[in-house]
């Protein structure tokens, strides 16, 4: 094998590696957020009946998540409840919100 070609090989194999470690650092820096999505903009477990990704049937619904910023689900603006209690999103389903 010439030293171009293993100069090829290894400047993939570096390159591999890169794009790997980026595409993980990235997955680490999301979290589930729950109650914090619009109806139909969920990214995933909207409670039974439903599949997934865009199946929340009500804004903020409780038991549906969308991926945020690691730290920064419970300091995302929502506005209040009808009854005028604050919302929040969280790290675990919620109770609220549900689809009647």
């Amino acid at each position: 094998m010439s030293n171009t070609a293993k100069s090829l090989v290894i400047a993939t194999a570096v390159a591999a590696a890169v794009s790997g470690a980026a595409t993980t650092a990235t997955a680490q820096a999301k979290e589930k957020c729950y109650g914090v999505s619009l109806a139909g903009e969920n990214d995933c477990a909207a409670g039974p009946g439903t599949t997934c990704a865009g199946t929340s049937t009500v804004d903020y619904q409780g038991n549906a998540w969308t991926l945020v910023d690691a730290g920064t689900c419970a300091d995302i603006e929502l506005p209040q409840t009808a009854d005028g209690s604050d919302r929040k999103g969280s790290l675990e389903p919620l109770d609220r919100d549900l689809p009647a």
